[in-house]
Order: structure tokens, then C-alpha cells, then sequence
């Protein structure tokens, strides 16, 4: 189906059993925010609400639930854009194989705009607080847009160079004008960085809209990770099928025809406002800061509109889909644009930038059969200079002729392989004093953290300990621990304790010979959530440390300025004080939801 608006997504997955509708009263006020999280955990379907207390809309969550139902959505398309990309990869591909790519002349054409006057968005002016006013958390700012279409333009004029992206937009609270201004929180690494440089350059506004639904092809485009220069709008016309019609007038920033909403208004580079806090996708509060706000000119919506919304949240969540999906179709691209790599995972148990796993090959000097890391660190660079992936904390790099069996995404088994490999002596590689994902309050400041590259080649060392009985001794430090992982403890020590006390502590527990089969000690607050599921330990080891700041070691020496260890790593992911609050649902709201449940219905089973 050729989706054009939220309206047809909606229709097309009830015609074929992949919705439920909710015709009590709900409120937008965590209440949905509440269901929807339930429903994705559980595997459901997508949610339309259709009688939302103190809005006119219908809102609709959990569209891209699974990513069985994004390739549903996208199932007319997506083989299409498979085939293209392998032509960006291979162009040779075309004339071996030309009846397999005999739909590229279609998907070039509609990856072009399509510049256009008018469109169904513009149908109805309203103002912004008849927008769906949707809190996903208890102390979250105001009301947030969370699948947004922010489309910039800067000083430029052109379609193709405009920017796509999905940035916060926060519609209520703090020091915003009612009715008049908005939030708009953009990170590192965003497009919209390079318009608001120009515009500062200038010294003059820049202009920028925002759209909500549409064919959910510009959703998954605005988070897309493309390189700079090159639209998002052109991907998304590829993935719908069709050439996306722009409304381009020379008063505002070129509008999204076939959206549901939109908001159209200038930004003054020169200013900002509070924003936050928010929810985020690492599973805590982004605490308020300043940030740019949008002087809001009109609103307006298609007829029949729909929102459609998200949870953000400690994930997984619905857009652990886009990431999957991008990886679908993009994972083949990374040998090309990074050679020796052949792959990079962004866990997303993790918070997706904190950590990442990357499986590259030794190529150098293979008459010498180097047992340790030589081209995995130029790769592991190469990794952390391009774009988002340059906001990870922990790179982890395995060598791929060590173990070509080896899957990126079966991470118990790449971390095993890992640690029966690893020499902490020589095997990691620090960045101190530099830039990380300004969501990640484990650093020394907003966007400061480290960074760490943990690469690993050779035979396979050790064995390691499988099992919580028989572990090592442990020194009065420790109170109690237990695996998490082959060979990775998770530990809870005594409270006051330093780093570098519990480290000396565990010197007499563990030789220099380096062959341990403990070798990676996580200390936590609580050791049985850490170690109950690999998730669980995921998330707290590697969103509540800063490398540089949170690593020691046993047996720990410093040579030449090149730090390391002849025992066991230690990663100190105890609570700090600086760190955000974790999220927590409220109470009250959890008890009306199990009462909804209790009242049967469709959507019960999945409550």
C-alpha cells in the first residue's frame, strides 16, 4: 500500500490484523505512555486511541512495534532500496544482473522532491496547544513531539540541501511562550549543527519546520544516518515508493505535503531556553539545559489527522525497530566506507551509543602472523571518526579471522570470545577529555566524557569461569558477586569504598600471570539486577561508567603514559551523584492501567 498519511498506515495494518483500536478514554498524560511500553514489551500490535481525553485527534503508537511490521509497512518498497544500495556498493552489479535491477530507474526518480504549492497539510490552522499534549514520564518538562520531522534549511534554497532529522521537540513548560515558542533539542553530530553555523555566520535567522506522520518512510528517513550533503529526503522517497511533495515558499521552510501536522517558524541562532528534563533512550532524565527554541509562525493538520507517537525510554523500545532495520539495509555499506571492518553493532541494551561492537581483520603483516592488535586499532579510529558512532564510550574490536564464525549480534558469545583473547596489559587504548553523547551523564560535563578501545587478536588464552560456584576468593571489600557473563563478574562492594581501594583490595586474589578465569569485575549497586539477564547487565555497566574516570585494575601499572592491568578489569558502574535519575513509572497511572486490564477487551492480553 502507498501510504500517504498516518490515516492509511492505520487502515492498512487493521485490515490485516496488525491493530487494536482503544475506545475508552484515555489520557495522553502517562497514561499512553504507560500502555504503549506494556504493548511493546509484550509483542502486540500497533495502538490507535481514538477517544483521547483533552485532544480532538486520534494518536496512534507502537506502528513500528516490531521489525516483522516494518518490513509490512514498507513490504512494497523495501527489496527495491535493497537493490539500489547494492548498486551504491557494486555499480558493476547493473550489467551482470540487469533484470534484478530492473526497478532503479523508478527508485532514482523517486528519490527526487517533489516541489509543490500546496498540500493536505495545510488544510486547518490551529494553534500549538490543540496538539496532543503527550508526557511519557512523571517528571518529564512539558508535552514532547517524540517521532518528529524536523526539516532546517539554513541560508540555503535548495531541496536537496535541506536536512531531515529527528530531534526533541518540547511543546509546553519551562520558559516557553504558550502558543508562540517550542523547544527544539539537537545534539553532536546533527545536520541541523551545520544550518544553525551558517545562519550564526550570517547573523540572521534560519528557518525550520516540523511535520508529524505522513508515510512512515520520512520517520525512519529523519533518523537515518546518512552522510553530510546528502538529503534524507531522498531516501525517503525511495522507501515510500513515491517522489515526497514539498510545499517550497520562499516565507518558510520547505513543508512536508502529506503530513498529518505541521509547524512552521524561524529559529534565532543567538538564543536558547530551557529545555527538559525528558525520558531519554538510555533509560534516564536528560536534565535541563539550554538549547535552541523555534518562534512559531503556524500550525496547521491534513483532514483526518492522526498523531502518531513513541515511548522513549531504558531500551528495548520501538526504536530499537529503526536501528534494526537501518542495519538491514545499510550493514552491507560498512566494509566500503571503513575497509578491513565487516561490522558494527550499536547495542542497544546499552543506550546504543555507549557502547559498541566491531569485528575488523589483521591485514598488515600476515607473514608475520601478528598476535597482537596492529590494523584493528587504525580501524577502531577509523570507526570512532564517523559520525554518530564517534559518540560511543566502549569500542570493542574483534578480529574476524581469528573466529570467521564469529556474529556481531550474538553478544554473550562476542564478549567471550573477547575475554579468552584479552590481554589488559596491552589491549586497551584510552581518549581522554573528549566528546560523548550529551544524553550520557556518566562524563566530567555535558558532551565531556572518554572513550575506551578494547581490541583483541590472537589465540584463545584462557577458559573461563561459567559457573557462580568455585569463584576466586574474594577480599572483605567485596560483599557479594556473581556472574554475569562467562568470565565477567558483578560485584557489590562496601559502601565508601574508592575505585582504586576495591583494585588494591584484589591484588592478593589474583596473580600477574593475566590467565584468570575472572577477567572483568563490574562493580554495581546491586549485583542481582546486574547479573539477572544480560540486558540488565548490559544497561548498567556501560551507561553508568566514563572510561578515563570509571576503569582500574588489579595489578594496575602505567608505562610510557599507556595504561593497563595484569589482572582483572574493573569497571566502576556504582550510582554517582552527578548522574541522572533513572526512570520510573508512576504508581498511580501503573494501577489504572492494570485496572483497564482487569476490565478485559482487546488490548488486555497485552497489558
Amino acid at each position: 500500500m502507498n501510504h500517504r498519511s498516518t490515516r492509511d498506515v492505520v487502515t492498512d495494518l487493521r485490515k490485516h490484523g496488525r491493530l487494536i483500536e482503544v475506545a475508552e478514554p484515555v489520557s495522553p498524560y502517562l497514561e499512553m505512555a504507560e500502555i504503549q511500553r506494556r504493548v511493546y514489551e509484550r509483542g502486540g500490535p500497533a495502538i490507535l486511541f481514538s477517544n483521547v481525553l483533552g485532544c480532538a485527534f486520534p494518536m496512534a503508537a507502537n506502528l513500528f512495534g516490531s521489525i516483522e511490521q516494518a518490513r509490512f509497512l514498507f513490504r512494497k518498497t523495501i527489496d527495491r532500496v535493497r537493490r539500489a544500495i547494492e548498486l551504491k556498493i557494486d555499480p558493476t552489479a547493473l550489467l551482470k544482473n540487469p533484470f534484478r535491477y530492473a526497478s532503479a530507474p523508478w527508485t532514482a526518480w523517486s528519490m527526487l522532491p517533489k516541489p509543490s504549492r500546496s498540500g493536505p497539510v495545510l488544510s486547518h490552522s490551529i494553534s500549538l496547544r490543540q496538539l496532543p499534549q503527550l508526557v511519557s514520564w512523571p517528571n518529564d518538562g512539558g508535552a514532547f513531539v517524540t517521532l518528529p520531522q524536523v526539516l532546517s534549511m539554513g541560508i540555503e534554497t535548495s531541496l536537496m540541501k535541506a536536512n531531515l532529522g529527528m530531534y526533541r521537540i518540547q511543546l509546553s513548560g519551562n520558559e516557553y511562550v504558550p502558543d508562540q515558542e517550542i523547544g527544539l533539542h539537537y545534539q553532536l553530530h546533527r545536520g541541523i549543527g551545520v544550518h544553525h553555523q551558517a545562519a550564526l555566520a550570517a547573523g540572521k535567522p534560519f528557518r525550520v519546520t516540523v511535520t508529524v506522520g505522513g508515510t512512515p518512510a520520512m520517520t525512519l528517513a529523519a533518523v537515518m544516518p546518512l552522510p553530510e550533503g546528502l538529503s534524507e529526503l531522498t531516501f525517503a522517497g525511495a522507501l515510500a515508493g513515491h517522489r515526497i511533495p514539498m510545499i517550497v515558499n520562499p516565507s518558510h521552510a520547505p513543508i512536508y505535503a502529506d503530513a498529518d501536522f505541521m509547524i512552521t517558524g524561524t529559529i534565532d541562532p543567538e538564543r536558547t531556553k530551557p529545555e527538559g528534563p525528558f525520558g531519554d533512550h538510555l533509560g534516564y532524565y536528560a536534565k535541563v539545559h539550554e538549547f535552541p527554541f523555534m518562534n512559531v509562525e503556524r500550525v496547521s493538520h491534513r483532514p483526518g489527522a492522526i498523531w502518531p507517537f513513541t515511548v522513549v525510554g531504558r531500551p528495548p523500545q520501538e526504536d530499537t525497530t529503526f536501528g534494526e532495520l537501518i542495519h538491514e539495509l545499510t550493514g552491507n555499506i560498512i566494509p566500503t566506507v571503513l575497509p578491513g571492518v565487516r561490522g558494527v553493532h550499536a547495542v542497544d541494551a546499552a543506550g546504543v551509543h555507549p557502547l559498541l561492537l566491531a569485528i575488523g581483520s589483521e591485514r598488515y603483516t600476515p607473514y608475520r602472523r601478528p598476535d597482537r592488535p596492529q590494523e584493528l586499532l587504525t580501524q577502531a579510529n577509523a570507526i570512532l571518526g564517523q559520525g554518530q558512532l564517534s559518540l560511543a564510550k566502549y569500542l570493542w574490536i574483534a578480529n574476524q579471522m581469528d573466529a570467521p564464525e564469529l556474529d556481531i549480534h550474538d553478544i554473550e558469545s562476542f564478549f567471550r570470545h573477547m575475554l579468552e583473547r584479552i590481554d589488559w596489559s596491552r589491549d586497551l587504548h584510552f581518549q581522554t577529555r573528549t566528546t560523548i553523547d550529551t544524553l550520557d551523564y556518566s562524563g566530567e560535563g555535558f558532551n565531556q566524557g572518554s572513550k575506551v578501545v578494547v581490541a583483541a587478536t590472537g589465540a584463545k588464552k584462557r577458559d573461563l569461569h561459567r559457573e557462580n560456584s568455585n569463584l576466586p576468593a574474594l577480599p572483605n571489600t567485596i560483599t557479594s558477586a556473581r556472574l554475569a557473563i562467562p568470565g565477567a563478574l558483578v560485584a557489590k562492594a562496601r559502601e565508601g569504598l574508592s575505585l582504586r581501594s576495591i583494585a588494591e583490595s584484589l591484588d592478593h586474589c589474583f596473580d600477574v600471570s593475566g590467565n584468570s578465569s575472572v577477567q572483568l569485575i563490574v562493580l554495581t549497586d546491586d549485583d542481582e539486577f546486574a547479573s539477572k539477564s544480560l540486558k540488565n547487565w548490559l544497561w548498567v555497566t556501560f551507561t553508568r561508567s566514563n572510561p578515563a574516570i570509571d576503569i582500574d585494575g588489579v595489578h594496575a601499572f602505567t608505562d610510557f603514559k599507556h595504561w593497563g592491568c595484569k589482572g582483572p578489569l574493573l569497571i566502576d558502574a556504582r550510582i554517582k551523584p552527578h548522574h541522572a535519575p533513572p526512570l520510573m513509572e508512576d504508581p498511580e497511572v501503573t494501577a489504572k492501567v492494570d485496572a483497564m486490564a482487569a476490565r478485559g477487551g482487546a488490548i488486555a492480553k497485552f497489558l
